[in-house]
């Protein structure tokens, strides 16, 4: 029933619309308002609200979803390097950016490729001090002045979600930098629904396929990595990382911890587990890949309210480079997605790109693989897709006014060429994305704009 029949500005019918709430709504039409979704139903019941000035558009059996929202990836830094990736080849040496205009046109041009792909919002993952002298130029503090100017403009094609960085990119960091850094951050923005710089993010440790993640047992020559925080022995390295987590927390911050190996994040789990203790608060700290994620510690993370964000992609990548790093008879570790949802996690689905491509599609599809076969293909199907849209926003603290078609919420949309539960993961990737609207505007429209190279 459709309670509210004034005129709409937008309606799309005759079409799949996959809401992705709990209760899995599915209409065939729906109708915005001022950029917030109106209603969700029948092509009859939105009838009414069709009006002299409603804009339709006939789906013709194309479907409906809510926009894309890839919670772990490096927009800065992709916009700067692609079409390359990092697993791709290809990738250059010394700086990607060295200008305020170069900084700016990365991020444009981020922006227009990830509407491309239906993408409505992201995570920064690691912008700030920490990298003003980094090689790239793509993470250092003249990026976050360079969103904030576009935001200003109103130039950004999706919705940020940023974390500010105080250490190193993948490299040893000093306690006292990130402590300072936290106490004197500036988190404030004009519009938190754009741009929202949402705490901190902190590298804990390496990979395992490096033999840099920080690990109970031992790899194949003996070692078991260390974390990349200072610390003049194991014992200190542990108390500091424990350090910066207590004080962001206490800060009020989000805390986003790249932890790979089993030992660092049941380092971040203990470390969150005394902040919550102390201070109690709602602020869904996250493991960043949480590769060797034990299923022991899955039900102290739901217990902590605490996510993940994980790549496919890279875990299919790099699965077999990473069991050569353990003896034989320990191999590593399963990719910890189904004990997550099996305990309750909310854990993300992400690419990490530029380390592979940001490209939705084709990590719903190595999730699926890495699943194995599904007794119900199109429940799988909708886990997948939830895990790019609603967890996420639940991730940003904004699962009240995004992530799903429920009316109310901002009405970023993406239109596919056919309706997922018809291809099934497998088939997504084959699937065109004709269409992106962001809060009801058009960011991308595959009638009148090329899709880039390598997207």
């Amino acid at each position: 029933m459709i309670d509210d029949a004034a005129p709409a500005d937008l309606v799309l019918r005759g079409g799949p619309v996959h809401v992705l709430d709990p209760a899995d709504t599915r209409g065939e039409a729906i109708g915005v308002r001022s950029g917030r979704v109106l209603a969700v139903g029948s092509v009859t019941e939105l009838e009414p609200l069709i009006g002299p000035a409603t804009t339709v558009v006939e789906l013709d059996g194309r479907a409906v979803l809510p926009g894309i929202n890839d919670s772990h990836l490096h927009a800065s830094w992709l916009g700067a390097l692609w079409p390359h990736t990092v697993f791709g080849g290809g990738t250059p040496d010394g700086p990607l950016v060295s200008t305020d205009a170069e900084r700016s046109a990365a991020l444009l041009r981020a922006g227009e490729l990830l509407a491309s792909l239906g993408i409505t919002s992201y995570t920064e993952p690691g912008i700030g001090p920490g990298e003003d002298a980094g090689t790239t130029g793509s993470f250092g503090s003249a990026v976050l002045d360079a969103y904030r100017a576009l935001d200003a403009e109103g130039l950004l094609r999706a919705r940020v979600n940023l974390l500010l960085l105080f250490g190193l990119v993948d490299g040893a960091s000093r306690t006292e930098d990130i402590l300072a850094g936290i106490q004197s951050a500036r988190i404030a923005t004009p519009h938190p629904e754009r741009f929202r710089i949402a705490g901190v993010k902190v590298f804990g440790d390496g990979i395992p396929p490096m033999r840099s993640a920080y690990i109970h047992g031992g790899y194949v020559d003996g070692s078991h990595g260390e974390l990349l925080i200072d610390g003049a022995h194991e014992t200190q390295r542990e108390a500091n990382l424990r350090t910066v987590i207590r004080a962001a927390h206490h800060a009020g911050l989000q805390v986003a911890v790249h932890a790979t190996g089993d030992r660092t994040i049941d380092l971040v789990v203990d470390a969150v587990r005394d902040a919550m203790a102390e201070r109690p608060a709602d602020l869904r700290h996250y493991l960043v890949h949480a590769d060797m994620l034990r299923p022991t510690t899955v039900p102290e993370l739901a217990g902590l309210g605490m996510g993940a964000t994980l790549q496919a992609g890279i875990a299919a990548f790099t699965g077999e480079w990473a069991a050569a790093a353990f003896p034989p008879e320990v191999g590593a570790a399963p990719w910890p997605l189904p004990a997550l949802i099996d305990g309750g996690v909310n854990a993300t689905l992400s690419s990490d790109a530029p380390v592979l491509s940001p490209d939705w599609r084709t990590e719903i599809a190595a999730a699926d693989r890495l699943l194995g076969p599904a007794e119900h293909p199109r429940a799988r199907m909708h886990e997948l897709l939830r895990r790019y849209t609603a967890v996420p926003a639940w991730q940003d603290h904004a699962e009240a006014w995004k992530g799903t078609l429920e009316p109310g919420k901002v009405a970023d949309l993406v239109v596919l060429s056919a309706d997922p539960d018809d291809v099934g993961p497998a088939g997504i990737p084959g699937v065109a994305v004709e269409r992106t609207y962001l809060g009801g505007e058009v960011v991308f429209d595959a009638s009148t704009e090329p899709v880039e190279a390598g997207a």
